[in-house]
């Protein structure tokens, strides 16, 4: 059974750092794409960063520069590490997991947590 657990969020003020975590099991972090989603109050769940099996990370435009997602294969835990955040970053945050098989795609979840950027 795979189950991803995320941990790390909080509250921030503007221009501060976070880092998430999110901690894999039943699933292989470095054998699998690996992505951090997010959702803002009102908005649709969106896609902040991800990481492919080989280690090639992609970033959305609105993070670049600032996020950069990291695997630690000792711990089977992905994170993102978060600079310089922004009010508009405030949101829940998901850990999302993708395995491949020959018939179909499989997407697994964290429960999420929460980020708020604020004075």
């Amino acid at each position: 059974q795979v189950q991803l657990v995320e941990s790390g969020g909080g509250l921030v003020q503007p221009g501060g750092s976070l880092r998430l975590s999110c901690a894999a099991s039943g699933i292989i972090v470095t054998s699998n794409v690996m992505n951090w989603y997010r959702q803002a109050p009102g908005k649709q769940r969106e896609l902040v960063a991800g990481i492919s099996r080989g280690g090639e990370a992609n970033y959305a435009d609105s993070v670049k520069g600032r996020f950069t997602i990291s695997r630690d294969i000792a711990k089977n835990t992905m994170y993102l590490h978060m600079n310089s955040l922004k009010p508009e970053d405030t949101a829940v945050y998901y850990c999302n997991a993708i395995r491949y098989t020959i018939v179909r795609r499989n997407d697994y979840w964290g429960q999420g947590t929460q980020v708020t950027v604020s004075e």
